[in-house]
């Protein structure tokens, strides 16, 4: 369709484009929002009379009917010219073997933490957070620690200086305790109720089944008639979930501080026993029935409820069910190793 000048210009410059650039220089000069020819001619309009203004906008119209399929038009034919090129220039060899892609996925504790959420939580467990940067009130005083227990010491702990209070010193939490503490004392809080948390926790300690720094899963249940069997029963279901069906067990006694009585529960190594600095069998939970004076310190009357509670190190667990011989891969940012999982 023929235009009239200025427009039958612009059909020569776009049909003379020898680049997609080119053409995108054109289509600006013509469209550009603030400048563009056909935009300044379509403002313009407004100015003139109106047999005029009539003329003109008929024209300006079909100039941007015309031009516009000019542009399309071109646009493909630059567009197959360079995939023509390609085709000649770059052939594909079909016969080539491509490369595997890189897919990314969560690091194996996190999926870890959110698979025992989904288990307990079909337990009917909640799930509840705490801060990782604790007082002694909370994590030790409220959990029936005596004030000289051997876990308060520096050696052991992180203690956080230029602390305010020298009675209630600050530091980084060494259990995940705390937050069952915090969830138990939470106003409106009454039992029953059954809650799970996770997070990190930080001791002085490090070696191929230690890490100063280390993730840990608790949970707590408190009712009327709670006991130690459904404990038990809890614990067994959670380890065959989140470990292996046919994992092999056993319970000890063992003494905590904000339970009685106390129990661990070990898990056999199912490696070559002679990566596993402790042998045989490898413990990974802390349980029992939480103590009267825990549940007095939190406003719970023991004479009324009782409940048990437990705990556990995800990378213990981890190091268990995938043959890990030491904990320090978890942390070593190694794709070789994390790309296994």
């Amino acid at each position: 369709m023929p235009l009239s000048s200025p427009w039958d210009g612009f059909l020569a410059k776009i049909a003379a484009c020898a680049s997609v650039a080119d053409l995108d220089a054109i289509e600006h000069e013509l469209f550009g929002r603030k400048a563009g020819a056909l935009t300044t001619a379509l403002k313009q309009l407004g100015g003139l009379a109106e047999a005029e203004r009539k003329t003109r906008g008929q024209e300006c119209n079909a100039a941007r009917v015309v031009l516009t399929e000019a542009v399309a038009l071109k646009r493909e034919a630059l567009k197959c010219k360079g995939m023509d090129s390609l085709a000649k220039d770059d052939t594909l060899d079909v016969t080539l073997d491509l490369p595997e892609k890189e897919r990314g996925h969560a690091h194996l504790i996190h999926e870890y933490i959110r698979k025992a959420e989904e288990v307990f939580g079909r337990m009917g467990f909640d799930v509840a957070e705490g801060p990782e940067l604790e007082t002694e009130k909370f994590q030790f005083d409220l959990l029936n620690f005596p004030k000289h227990h051997a876990a308060r010491d520096s050696q052991d702990i992180f203690y956080i200086h230029g602390t305010k209070d020298p009675e209630d010193r600050e530091l980084l939490r060494g259990h995940t305790s705390t937050v069952q503490i915090r969830y138990m004392r939470q106003a409106g809080r009454k039992p029953p109720f059954r809650m799970i948390c996770s997070g990190k926790v930080f001791r002085k300690d490090a070696d191929a089944t230690h890490s100063p720094m280390f993730h840990q899963i608790e949970g707590l249940m408190i009712s009327k008639d709670v006991t130690l069997a459904n404990m038990k029963a809890v614990m067994e279901t959670a380890v065959k979930n989140l470990v292996d069906p046919n994992v092999d067990f056993r319970w000890r006694t063992g003494y905590f501080p904000f339970v009685e009585p106390g129990l661990e529960m070990d898990l056999r190594w199912r490696g070559d026993e002679s990566k596993s600095r402790e042998g045989r069998w490898l413990e990974v939970v802390g349980c029992g029935m939480v103590h009267p004076n825990v549940l007095k310190n939190v406003g719970i009357d023991p004479k009324k409820f009782q409940g048990f509670a437990f705990g556990f190190g995800v990378e213990r667990m981890l190091m268990i069910r995938h043959q890990i011989p030491d904990i320090r891969l978890f942390f070593n940012g190694d794709l070789r190793f994390l790309k296994q999982f």
